[in-house]
């Protein structure tokens, strides 16, 4: 009885506002610049009654329940001049205004550079967003010297990056780690191509692919709650109003490397059937020849009362990287006017990145002090990566993601809905992926540990094996395919009905999402042993190349001899007459089978309370089943039983509250309670259990983990320029429940046996994170003659985190923060522009912080600071040519991690700086 009585009440609100509408008509449109493109956040009034109404993303604005009459109808934009227009409402009909906006005259002298009509852009969307938000526009993006989305999302405020190869791959936000964080594209999250979690790789979406870039720091109910710090929306490209083409052909050089950069972009768009459909195509391709000189090293101590002073690494390996990089990017937006209140639209990415990486290893391991003989001892090994030769000799790492999606807009009187319906795919690819390792046992190391930042082995005896020689014995041969896939097919639609309107103006939105996944890993590996190893191991010997550097720019080490990648290469390993060959269990003891259906509604309310306060409340539910099966290995008898499939289900209640309000047109409070969530990495959830019997030790995954929740809470306050700048400080705090880690313990009893060592992803505890955010942008407009083609641009974040019921058996009292965590982020940019000529130096610091616990404090890793420092300048040889030049990494920041302390070097990895320069030519 009480479900038909809502379902009764819901008609009847629907008959009303329907009865309405036919006394009332509607006035729809789309808010354009000068050149036809898209102005996303502009407001659009009607002059004589309060209604109103803001452009979307691709610049379109509906206004409902307007009275049959005449008006004046008014496009505001910080920047840009208003424009107003006469009108005429009929009722039960729509009217269409469209608007076409020019610069203001204060910025007519820097405007045309189209820079600050990227930060303008951003900066409306922005201000007259519900929820607390950052947005960057696809000119800023084009603006700063950023290869992909990642390197462009480190300039937004309470975000800094995990680096790889020189390049943003992860993001943190707000102090969290990118496993409590979402991104999506349009809106719809996409899969990961990581094979045991969630996080998605952003150096696999070039920036020049996007046209907005949106980071949700409080997520209302309309949106996916998997975003503890935050959700990333990538906006892609509209079609335009008119005939769009742009093309961008571009060169550079890799200091490191010593290679070129090729790369290039096209985009093209019009309109056809009398404007009712409309079409926009890009393309991007990046070839980029880079590598890294890399040094790693794992530490232990000798005295339990010095623990720092003892310290020595037992493990120090000497990295050259080579690598060869290809990114290409594809997309297709469609979309058709049926009639003004009725439009569909398709829209198409597809992201394909190549790595073909070769790797030459030099590694001492097992390094012990021998009281005996008062020496260190231990072994050497020489290891080469690669591939076979029609792959390049090289380990191909072949990664797609490719999301499709069809959907449509629909105005049913004063009643809007919309629904998507979505295919998205990631995966990855390695296949033929070889290792060869040579190895010399019972060795006497002469050390240097004094520098723990550069730690060293100075003397090998005998001095005979101190490289690669005939000391060295034949140690394995490896052939592995591996291949990861992440399915996401998705349905949602959503309903906004009016109810009141002038002072008291409201709505209510309602949406229901369905979204199945499949996760899979399907990874085998074989071993090769030569059946002639006498001869073998000589034509090795035979094959042999001194990699070492004289400029190696991790410090004073030496890679010295390893087996050639050709070598590797041409290796017939499926000759039976030459080599054994062996399948290995241990390589798919990680395979598994994963599927999640998630079932979410929400139900909200967007209300005015006269014309400065606006409120968002509501509440969303969602439903999550999922099962997964995988491999239970012994590694004593090398192999694999099939687990059981685990099925579980569990449901979350989300509630949620955002106010706004407008002191005056340009300063803005907000604040936000949300409730999010972030679901257990997959292979967390596999049932599976890696055993070794020699070590008595076991590894098992849980079912049982819950979902990490959040209860956050934020209050900001922004002050909009009308030069196009802003103020803003924000304080955010998010009470985190049953954060994830990996717990280890030392004889525990499991099952009846008693293990030296057990580890489990568990629920580890609680955790509170506490930040403050400033940003401050402007355009120097006040200052005289060419002085006011200066900007300025800067961010502060100052984030802490503590932990509580810390689950870590012998660390439940230790003083730590969250993984992720990161104290102080700072970024900023000093710009100028002119009609003809732009120049941006740009700078992004990120302070260290925890990002995996060990057994004890000694043992934690820690991602190391980082400060960047690039520069880019675009000149105007005509308003539609136009030269650019950019440099990234100027002060070589190197990738470092380090164990407990800074000075105890973990990785250094090094790339040197890279320049790009090139033509950009729009039509």
């Amino acid at each position: 009885m009480t479900l038909l009585k809502s379902y009764l009440s819901v008609l009847l609100i629907v008959l009303a506002v329907g009865s309405q509408a036919q006394q009332s008509g509607i006035i729809k449109g789309r808010v354009l610049d000068s050149d036809n493109l898209s102005m996303p956040g502009a407001a659009v009034a009607l002059k004589s009654i309060s209604k109103g109404a803001v452009s979307d993303n691709y610049g379109y604005y509906t206004i409902t329940g307007v009275p049959a009459g005449t008006y004046e109808l008014i496009a505001t934009y910080i920047g840009y001049t208003p424009e107003t227009k006469q009108i005429s409402v009929e009722p039960g009909r729509t009217t269409v205004v469209d608007f076409s906006l020019e610069a203001g005259i204060e910025l007519s002298e820097i405007v045309v550079t189209g820079q600050l009509q990227g930060q303008s852009k951003a900066l409306n969307t922005q201000m007259n967003k519900g929820n607390i938000t950052n947005i960057i526009s696809s000119d800023q993006v084009g603006r700063f010297p950023d290869a992909n989305i990642g390197d462009a999302l480190k300039r937004i405020p309470g975000i800094n990056v995990q680096y790889d190869q020189g390049e943003a791959r992860f993001g943190n936000i707000r102090g969290t780690a990118p496993q409590y964080n979402s991104v999506m594209v349009n809106g719809e999250r996409i899969p990961s191509a990581e094979a045991e979690d969630r996080t998605v790789q952003l150096d696999l979406i070039p920036a020049d692919m996007i046209q907005a870039v949106e980071v949700n720091k409080a997520v209302t109910p309309d949106m996916d709650a998997d975003a503890i710090g935050g959700s990333v929306n990538l906006v892609s490209r509209s079609a335009p109003y008119d005939r769009r083409v742009s093309l961008t052909l571009g060169s550079g050089y890799n200091m490191l490397a010593s290679k070129p950069i090729y790369n290039g972009a096209v985009i093209l768009g019009d309109r056809f059937f009398n404007n009712k459909l409309g079409v926009i195509a890009s393309a991007s391709y990046h070839n980029h020849q880079l590598g890294s000189d890399n040094v790693e090293s794992e530490w232990d101590y000798m005295d339990d009362n010095d623990k720092d002073g003892s310290a020595f690494a037992e493990e120090i390996q000497i990295r050259q990287y080579y690598l060869q990089r290809i990114r290409q990017s594809y997309s297709l937006s469609l979309d058709y006017n049926i009639t003004a209140n009725h439009t569909l639209f398709a829209n198409g990415i597809y992201n394909h990145r190549n790595d073909w990486e070769n790797r030459y290893r030099t590694i001492y391991k097992d390094i012990e002090y021998d009281e005996n003989s008062d020496s260190w001892k231990g072994v050497m090994k020489k290891e080469t990566k690669g591939g076979t030769n029609d792959i390049k000799n090289a380990r191909l790492e072949d990664q797609r993601m490719m999301t499709f999606s069809l959907g449509g807009e629909h105005q049913f009187g004063r009643i809007e809905a919309d629904w998507t319906a979505s295919y998205s795919k990631a995966s990855e690819e390695r296949p033929n992926e070889r290792y060869i390792a040579y190895k010399v046992k019972k060795l006497t190391f002469t050390t240097d540990f004094s520098d723990k930042s550069a730690p060293k082995i100075t003397g090998v005896s005998p001095a005979s094996a101190a490289d690669f020689s005939s000391d060295y014995k034949f140690d394995e041969i490896t052939e592995e395919f591996q291949f990861t896939e992440d399915i996401d097919k998705n349905i949602k639609v959503n309903f906004t009905i009016p109810l009141l309107e002038n002072k008291y103006k409201n709505s209510i939105k309602l949406g229901l999402r369905y979204k199945s996944k499949e996760k899979m890993r399907d990874n085998r590996l074989f071993e090769y042993s030569p059946l002639d190893e006498d001869a073998f191991n000589a034509t090795t010997l035979s094959n042999l190349k001194d990699f070492t550097k004289n400029n190696f720019l991790a410090g004073d080490y030496k890679t010295g001899k390893n087996v050639t990648r050709e070598y590797l290469g041409g290796l017939d390993l499926n000759n039976s007459s030459l080599f054994e060959e062996e399948r290995s269990a241990e390589g798919e003891a990680g395979n598994f089978n994963a599927t999640e259906n998630i079932i979410g509604g929400y139900v909200m309310l967007n209300q005015n309370i006269g014309p400065k306060l606006f409120i968002i409340a509501g509440a969303r539910v969602e439903n999550t089943s999922q099962k997964y099966q995988g491999n239970q290995y012994d590694a004593d008898a090398d192999e694999n039983t099939l687990t059981p499939v685990v099925s579980d289900s569990y449901i979350n209640v989300l509630p949620g509250l955002h106010l706004k309000y407008d002191f005056n047109k340009t300063s803005i409070l907000r604040a936000a309670w949300t409730n999010t969530l972030a679901r257990p990495n997959y292979y967390s959830l596999v049932p599976y259990r890696e055993i070794t019997r020699d070590d008595n030790e076991i590894a098992i995954g849980n079912p049982e983990l819950t979902p990490t929740t959040s209860m956050n809470f934020d209050l900001s306050f922004e002050k909009y320029f009308k030069t196009i700048g802003i103020l803003s400080a924000d304080v955010f705090y998010k009470d985190i429940k049953d954060f994830i880690v990996t717990e280890t313990r030392e004889d525990y009893l499991f099952e009846g046996t008693t293990w030296d060592t057990y580890s489990q992803p568990v629920n580890g505890g609680n955790a509170e994170i506490f930040g403050i955010e400033l940003a401050a942008q402007r355009q120097l407009d006040f200052l005289p003659g060419f002085l006011k083609g200066f900007g300025l641009y800067a961010n502060y974040t100052f984030t802490t985190s503590s932990v509580s019921n810390f689950r870590i058996e012998g660390r439940e009292d230790d003083d730590i923060s969250l993984p992720g965590t990161a104290k102080h982020t700072m970024n900023g940019s000093l710009s100028y522009d002119s009609k003809r000529f732009t120049f941006r130096t740009s700078v992004s610091y990120s302070s260290a912080y925890v990002d995996e616990f060990g057994e004890e404090i000694f043992y934690d890793r820690y991602y190391d600071k980082a400060i960047h420092l690039d520069v880019n300048a675009n000149f105007s040889i005509t308003p539609k040519f136009r030269v650019y030049a950019e440099a990234n990494n100027l002060l070589n920041q190197p990738l470092r991690y380090y164990q407990g302390i800074s000075s105890r070097v973990m990785q250094a990895e090094y790339y040197n700086a890279r320049f790009q320069f090139g033509i950009k030519i729009d039509l």
